[in-house]
Order: C-alpha cells, then sequence, then structure tokens
C-alpha cells in the first residue's frame, strides 16, 4: 500500500533550485525589507541571473512583493503563513500609558517593539502619522528609534546594508554615525532633526527589561525638526516617565 505522497528522490536541478529559493526568504528575512536583488545574489552567492528567476517566482507566488519605489523586496502575504501568528496589537494597559502621554504633547506619539531584533510599530499615532514601517525597518540609522536599536548592538554595522541619503540631514558617514550611536547609548537618548523627511524631527527613549536590561522596545515622539533639535530635558523626562512606567508591561 502506498502513500499519497511520491517517494522518489526529486531530479536534475530541482534539490538545489529549491535550497536557493529557501536560502533567498531567508535572506530577505534576515536583511530586512528593502533589500535588493544585488545584495541578495552578493551574501547567498548566487548568479544574478539565478537570483532574478527566483526573485520573480517568489513574487509571482506571493511569498515576496516588490517594494513600491521597486528598489528592494519584502516578505509576501502567503510568507507569513510560514510562521506561528503574532498579535502585534499592545495590551490594553500599553496604550493606556501611550495614550496618557499622548494627552499631554502636541507632537505625534509612536511605540515600537525591538522583538528579534526587528524594528515593528507598535502603537503608531494615527493623528501624526510616523514614516512608512518598511523605511524605519530597512533605514535604521535615519530614525531615532532604529538608532536606539543600533546603539544597542555589538557592532551596528552589522545591521546596516547601505547608508542611503534622504535629505541633506542624513548622516551616511560611517565614523559620524558611529560617533553619534556612542553617544546615543551613553545617554540614552536617540534623535533625528530632519534625516528622513526635512519637515519632521524624532526623539525617542529606549525600554528596557528590568530584570536583564534588554532592549525590548522605544517610545518617540515626533515633531518639528527645529523644536527636536532645541535643548528639551521637560520632554525627555516625560518621555522617560512614561518609558519606565511601559517597562514592567511590555517585558
Amino acid at each position: 500500500m502506498t502513500s499519497g505522497m511520491d517517494p522518489s528522490p526529486l531530479p536534475g536541478r530541482q534539490p538545489r533550485a529549491l535550497r536557493n529559493t529557501l536560502a533567498i526568504i531567508e535572506e530577505v528575512v534576515a536583511a530586512g525589507p528593502g533589500v535588493t536583488a544585488k545584495e541578495i545574489s552578493a551574501a547567498l552567492k548566487l548568479p544574478p541571473a539565478t537570483t532574478y528567476r527566483l526573485l520573480n517566482l517568489l513574487v509571482g507566488e506571493e511569498y515576496l512583493v516588490r517594494l513600491p519605489d521597486l528598489r528592494g523586496f519584502a516578505l509576501g502575504r502567503r510568507a507569513a503563513r510560514l510562521a506561528a501568528p503574532t498579535n502585534t496589537r499592545p495590551p490594553a494597559a500599553v496604550r493606556a500609558v501611550v495614550g496618557h502621554l499622548r494627552g499631554n504633547v502636541r507632537w505625534g506619539v509612536h511605540l515600537a517593539s525591538f522583538t528579534a531584533g526587528r524594528l515593528v510599530l507598535m502603537d503608531p499615532d494615527r493623528d501624526h502619522p510616523p514614516s512608512d514601517e518598511v523605511v524605519l525597518a530597512r533605514y535604521l540609522y535615519a530614525s531615532a528609534l532604529g538608532k536606539l536599536l543600533l546603539a544597542d548592538q555589538p557592532d551596528w554595522r552589522a545591521m546596516v546594508r547601505d547608508l542611503r541619503r534622504f535629505t541633506e540631514h542624513t548622516i551616511v558617514g560611517r565614523t559620524e554615525l558611529d560617533t553619534e550611536l556612542r553617544e546615543v547609548a551613553a545617554s540614552g537618548v536617540a534623535r533625528q532633526c530632519g534625516e528622513l523627511r526635512t519637515d519632521r524631527g524624532c526623539l525617542a527613549v529606549p525600554i528596557r527589561d528590568q530584570d536583564t536590561g534588554a532592549l525590548v522596545a522605544g517610545l518617540a515622539v515626533s515633531g518639528p525638526p527645529d523644536r527636536i533639535a532645541e535643548p528639551n530635558t521637560d520632554m525627555i523626562a516625560l518621555l522617560r516617565k512614561h518609558a519606565d512606567r511601559l517597562a514592567p508591561l511590555l517585558a
């Protein structure tokens, strides 16, 4: 009696093609949204023609999607079925703390999770929409929340594939960025002033596990870049107060 599965081995080049296809999905997960075909080809040491062919196949099957600017790729609808579902909506107690902060400031307030070393917006401010989440996750060095995550790494360079300039204020020099991230790590405050958009700045503080000290999330306010650039000790104190209230709720 035979089972419904064909026990015969895959013929010809199919095993290699299957391994390469799975490797590409893994690389998109590791590199984050926006990784390009050229970067995937180099990382996996695949011929460009093979890479493009498999990428087109994965896009056609909806395991990957092309980003709107056509610069790179991200996971598609069907890829989400490969992992157990997760609930990114924060609990009511967390939303209450974030909502309280929003009631005390005139700017946008955003809460981001750093689970598994990825920036995911848990509670973005709908009244003051943040930058596109794909951009924030891909170009960590250009946002205050991203700088918090990079500053916490043993080597931030491992998480930055390329330094793209968005505005004249974007920091794209590795030495300059290294200096800034050291300051973020020392002060516990990150800011960007017009680095992603010329009309917006952002100030962020970390949220850490109270027992281990591990970075679990970031709390940020966004507003006019000239106001973010000013000394704002009261705003920082307010951010830290709410981050301390969130810590036991998110650990």
